[in-house]
């Protein structure tokens, strides 16, 4: 059993974890609970993100999307939407210098990798946001820690912003992508 001070912010007894010191001590050990739960599982979600990034490297899908729209969550679904999307991504240097053979069956390979990667994060982004919303307006959290955990918040978003720049720097001239450019 491991006890650390009442001043840490993790007190691991009895095998729960309660987070201390900035959750409304009123509130008891279930909110602690809930707090280091929802944290707990957004950890493992930029986990699963860090392998999904990893994998989309590997297998060179980043630039199969050619395009941001932070708000549109779906794919294409017909063929014609299908081929639009495989039209914009024949217009890359990717496709030009790397990939010219590549079909539109081959095409979706590498695209799903990537829709996946973006879904993921926008995922990760509103499972934080709105418990902390939610734990803030509740006063389950006090300010300071809403300030800290909405500039991780902030972070995460400048992440997925960094992302896109990185490749947009592989659409223009060489097909690399690059956080340099």
């Amino acid at each position: 059993m491991l006890r650390r001070s009442n001043n840490s912010r993790l007190d691991w007894a009895r095998g729960r974890v309660f987070v201390q010191g900035n959750v409304a001590a009123a509130k008891g050990p279930r909110v602690s609970a809930a707090i280091a739960a929802w944290l707990l599982l957004c950890c493992g979600m930029v986990f699963v993100m860090v392998v999904l990034g990893g994998l989309t490297r590997l297998t060179h899908s980043g630039l199969s999307m050619v395009e941001w729209q932070p708000l549109s969550v779906l794919p294409p679904f017909s063929e014609a939407e299908w081929e639009a999307t495989f039209a914009k991504y024949r217009l890359s240097p990717e496709f030009r210098l790397v990939n010219s053979d590549m079909t539109l069956a081959g095409f979706k390979g590498i695209f799903w990798l990537e829709y996946i990667h973006r879904l993921w994060g926008r995922t990760i982004g509103l499972v934080f946001a709105l418990p902390l919303a939610f734990f803030f307006l509740k006063r389950m959290i006090d300010a300071p820690l809403a300030r800290r955990l909405a500039g991780i918040l902030l972070l995460g978003g400048l992440q997925g912003l960094m992302g896109w720049v990185m490749v947009k720097s592989g659409l223009v001239d060489a097909p690399d992508v690059s956080h340099y450019r």
